[in-house]
């Protein structure tokens, strides 16, 4: 059995894997939604700079068997990094399942050779992810650190979420929660395909009115964001890969939430609710919870993050990992990743208690 390594560095190319892409995503039960051809291309086409694409794809014959999504980047040390950037919560190779470890020593040994000067820095490795299998192939000096912590629930419906809560009195809030979303009328509807477009836009102006004199991620009210949420979910909606929800009150629109699926895991990505909700005193948290538990499979992930309103729910902290891999030539860049993976480390850890002695202000 051959394999055949390529490079591909041109966007043109990329794009036209689209359909053997798909068929390895399928052969891959460890990759999430952000390995998707969709969303890598489209993500691309928004934040991609010439010159920079370093795809490597494996293949045997004409089967697509593993593949890279990587990029280079001369910051802060000259490394290959997956795409996705960081709007994507999980970074990962593809692997097919069925074919052994022959396309992973392919795979590795062709990232080496593209490597060449620069590091293998594959960020935000989910625990399981197929990047593990290169990184136990990998030749030369490795290290492998904590990423983002991500925190997770079991993919099941929204009375067994509630059952997993500490006492009977929040279990009952719960509940009634729910029963007040029934009582207003709030109802849901599965975005088609072709309205994907229409609802999304929706759901950026939902999202900027929620938070309105608040801290709010800049980036996710770009147009370059906008375009590319826009671009790649519409196919991930076709290929089972997302669900886009509209709750409506009445005829208006007054929520939309984007949830992205794979084998494994379904995560809760992105969401706008009109403020009217929080006066009626609709939860929703519960709301979207609730609607999540008819998709998801395996996992839910409340993806990156650690913020107390979702420790409510007792989710199962899971730290995502960073591999990563050099040459014998290029240690000293891995030394030099490892210091600055020390040095933010403890910047965060000063910030961390400087706000716990007050100093964050009110």
């Amino acid at each position: 059995m051959t394999y055949t390594t390529e490079l591909v560095t041109d966007a043109t190319v990329f794009a036209s894997l689209a359909p053997d892409w798909a068929r390895l995503y399928g052969s891959s039960s460890a990759a999430t939604p952000f390995q998707s051809h969709a969303w890598l291309h489209s993500w691309w086409l928004s934040y991609g700079r010439d010159g920079r694409l370093r795809v490597l794809v494996v293949r045997d014959g004409g089967d697509l068997v593993a593949a890279a999504p990587l990029m280079r980047v001369p910051r802060p040390v000259p490394s290959l990094v997956p795409l996705g950037g960081a709007i994507s919560d999980y970074g990962d190779v593809l692997l097919d399942d069925e074919r052994g470890e022959k396309p992973v020593a392919a795979l590795t040994e062709a990232l080496a050779a593209a490597a060449r000067t620069a590091l293998v820095d594959l960020r935000e490795v989910r625990p399981g992810g197929a990047a593990e299998r290169i990184y136990d192939h990998w030749p030369g000096p490795r290290r492998r650190v904590g990423d983002s912590l991500c925190l997770e629930l079991p993919a099941v419906p929204m009375d067994e979420l509630a059952a997993r809560l500490p006492s009977a009195k929040a279990q009952q809030r719960v509940r009634a929660k729910l029963r007040k979303l029934t009582s207003l009328g709030i109802e849901r509807h599965v975005v088609e395909p072709d309205e994907v477009d229409k609802a999304l836009r929706r759901l950026l102006e939902l999202h900027q009115l929620q938070w309105q004199g608040r801290k709010v991620t800049s980036e996710h009210l770009l147009p370059r964001f906008r375009d590319h949420l826009v671009r790649s979910v519409a196919p991930m909606v076709r290929s089972g890969d997302a669900v886009v929800t509209e709750f409506r009150l009445a005829d208006d629109v007054v929520a939309v939430d984007l949830t992205l699926l794979s084998r494994r895991l379904a995560g809760g990505y992105l969401y706008g609710a009109h403020p009217c909700l929080r006066e009626r005193k609709a939860d929703v948290a519960v709301m979207l919870l609730d609607a999540a538990g008819d998709h998801a499979r395996g996992t839910l992930s409340l993806l990156r993050g650690n913020e107390p309103y979702k420790h409510h729910w007792k989710p199962e902290p899971v730290v995502n990992q960073r591999l990563l891999l050099a040459r014998r030539r290029t240690a000293p860049l891995l030394a030099a990743a490892l210091c600055d993976v020390a040095a933010r480390s403890r910047g965060k850890e000063l910030v961390r208690r400087w706000r716990e002695r007050g100093g964050g202000g009110p």
